[in-house]
């Protein structure tokens, strides 16, 4: 241990004191405090919204009949062209698109058996995944038999990423109501 701390070379220290220039002699600015607020006019006040008693455009979600599933599933009915959208963001991103169908549409757990049970949490799949997709309309002809297939059922496109084998895109294309 002795052999190896005597044997050891330090370099010396390159540091140099701070110099302050003297042609450039900063001046500190002093705190003149926080300004006075303007006040507001009831003009603003009656542009503005506030969530008291008074205000009536707030939408109360109702969660009887009422089933959500992923984000877009908050906005009305998707038509066929916002679907096609949808898709072609998916193959822009060289996506798989799959899809797959189930008569509620809802994730639950009947047997509360810890964090390793997947009880209900797949829906079923459509065929095989689309590999080698390039156009949106495919998509939509299987999405059209599977709703002649199965009208009582939720229909929902993914968008499975198969490098890293994720799925990366969800949004519900069928309604059964």
């Amino acid at each position: 241990m002795a052999a190896l701390t005597s044997s050891a070379v330090v370099a010396p220290a390159a540091f140099q004191a701070a110099v302050q220039s003297s042609g450039a002699a900063s001046k500190a600015m002093s705190f003149s405090g926080l300004k006075a607020g303007v006040a507001k006019t009831s003009e603003f006040a009656a542009k503005t919204v506030s969530n008291s008693s008074r205000v009536s455009c707030m939408k109360v979600w109702s969660p009887i009949n009422n089933p959500r599933f992923e984000t877009l599933s908050y906005l009305p009915a998707l038509t066929d062209d916002m679907i096609a959208k949808e898709i072609r963001y998916m193959l822009s991103k060289g996506w798989v698109p799959c899809l797959e169908f189930d008569p509620s549409g809802v994730v639950f757990r009947e047997n509360n058996s810890g964090p390793g049970y997947y009880d209900g949490r797949y829906w079923t799949m459509w065929k095989l995944p689309l590999f080698g997709c390039t156009d949106a309309s495919q998509v939509l002809r299987e999405l059209a038999e599977c709703k002649a297939a199965y009208p009582q059922c939720y229909i929902r496109v993914l968008g499975f990423d198969n490098v890293q084998q994720v799925q990366c895109m969800s949004f519900i294309a069928h309604k059964p109501f």
